[in-house]
């Protein structure tokens, strides 16, 4: 008897969960042409973000994409982007389509040979490598194993690039992932009372967020960001920043865990902001709301009214094509002239420079409404638009992931019926 059966690997309901084989051979392709218009032989993808997008799943190993124009390549006769992998293989052939499988599969050879092995398959030239991603010492590792092949670049800006413009179905898996977001909100509504603490909040949103499948990490690009799917801030906590390049930091529970949500109990007229991700089958989605416990005062009031006007100055200017760096220029004058300067994304010295961050795979992808991204974002790009003030007696803004469309921007997550700010 087979010590495991691939009938184990299943959604909910044995739902069948895996990336579909025409989305993955889909993107291959489009990689494939993007290589050899860029003149790079093949890419060796080793990040398991990438593994997922390409070839379904993150088994250990690497991806080789051969470009269109290689030897390598289906077009030009050869076996095309094979999978190689040190465990599991049969995983990895479940993953990526099992009999319909758009990639070759088999074990990762001795890296003694590795060169040689592509050699034989059609390889000639230096192959791409991610070294915006892979740690410094794994690409070296590589860079030498398969130097008799060439000089390699690094393919980490043609696979990021490629990555903003989200399919049909990348869309629908973060609606998906919105409908579970709005039950956590739900969660935390209900959980919201008098000396409960902002881990009580958090405990009952990712309870949610779990048993509809989220699998335990938020992926981040930057290093050395690491991210809580839950960030709720109440009161004076607000104001506390952190390691985290955003607007809120948060005490956290331990220095070590220095960011989010903590210990702090829930006070009356206090505002507590509530940043809730959740991750569906690998997709980010990003929102924030304000919730109270009997109400907050006319300032604050005022001043999530202001957010909510700099956050549609950001959604029109990107609606209509303008560059990133427009979108913050645009937003951050408008809070500047509210008189927000000092309190926009953060207090000095501990201010955030941006209004945005794309999402996707990874919480934090590109471009970014921040200056220096002198470029739109595409149709079907995705960005969590995130105008929020920080005050030393808390914080407030609003947060929601759009998608920007031939139309204009189209909000993803929550929708016009959810109140900007819950009392409790």
């Amino acid at each position: 008897m087979a010590p495991w059966s691939i009938d184990e690997l299943h959604g909910p309901d044995g739902e069948d969960w895996r990336v579909p084989v025409g989305e993955l051979e889909s993107r291959i392709t489009e990689l494939s042409n993007n290589l050899a218009e860029a003149g790079i032989e093949a890419a060796l993808i080793q990040s398991p973000v990438d593994l997922y997008y390409y070839a379904g799943g993150r088994q250990n190993g690497a991806l080789l994409i051969p470009a269109v124009d290689s030897a390598a390549s289906t077009e030009q006769g050869g076996d095309g982007a094979t999978f190689f992998v040190r465990r599991s293989v049969e995983r990895a052939k479940f993953e990526a389509g099992a009999d319909d499988s758009c990639l070759e599969i088999q074990k990762f050879p001795s890296l003694r040979i590795f060169a040689e092995t592509l050699t034989n398959m059609g390889i000639d030239g230096g192959i791409g490598l991610q070294l915006g991603e892979i740690p410094a010492d794994f690409g070296q590792k590589f860079k030498s194993a398969l130097a008799p092949l060439g000089e390699g670049k690094d393919c980490t800006a043609i696979v990021h690039h490629q990555r903003e413009t989200k399919s049909d179905w990348e869309l629908e898996m973060m609606r998906e992932g919105a409908k579970v977001q709005r039950q956590m909100f739900e969660a935390v509504k209900q959980s919201v009372t008098l000396g409960a603490t902002e881990l009580d909040l958090v405990a009952a949103a990712e309870e949610v967020s779990r048993r509809h499948g989220f699998g335990g990490t938020v992926q981040m690009r930057r290093f050395p960001l690491q991210c809580d799917r839950a960030v709720i801030a109440s009161g004076r906590a607000g104001g506390v920043p952190s390691f985290f390049d955003s607007a809120i930091g948060g005490t956290g529970p331990h220095p070590m865990a220095g960011m989010g949500s903590g210990f702090t109990k829930l006070e009356e007229n206090q505002p507590i902001l509530v940043d809730l991700v959740h991750v569906h089958r690998g997709y980010v989605v990003d929102a924030t709301r304000m919730f109270s416990i009997g109400g907050l005062s006319e300032r604050w009031l005022e001043r999530l009214s202001d957010m909510v006007e700099v956050s549609d100055s950001v959604v029109v200017s990107l609606g209509r094509g303008d560059d990133c760096s427009k979108a913050w220029q645009i937003g951050s004058e408008l809070a500047e002239s509210m008189g927000y300067g000092e309190h926009l994304m953060g207090m000095q010295p501990d201010q955030s420079k941006f209004l945005g961050h794309s999402v996707g795979l990874q919480l934090d992808e590109s471009p970014v409404v921040a200056r220096g991204f002198d470029r739109p974002l595409v149709d079907n790009g995705v960005m969590a638009i995130e105008p929020k003030l920080v005050f030393k007696d808390g914080s407030i803004g609003v947060e929601d992931t759009w998608v920007k469309t031939k139309q204009g921007m189209k909000r993803v997550t929550l929708d016009d019926s959810y109140d900007l700010i819950i009392d409790c």
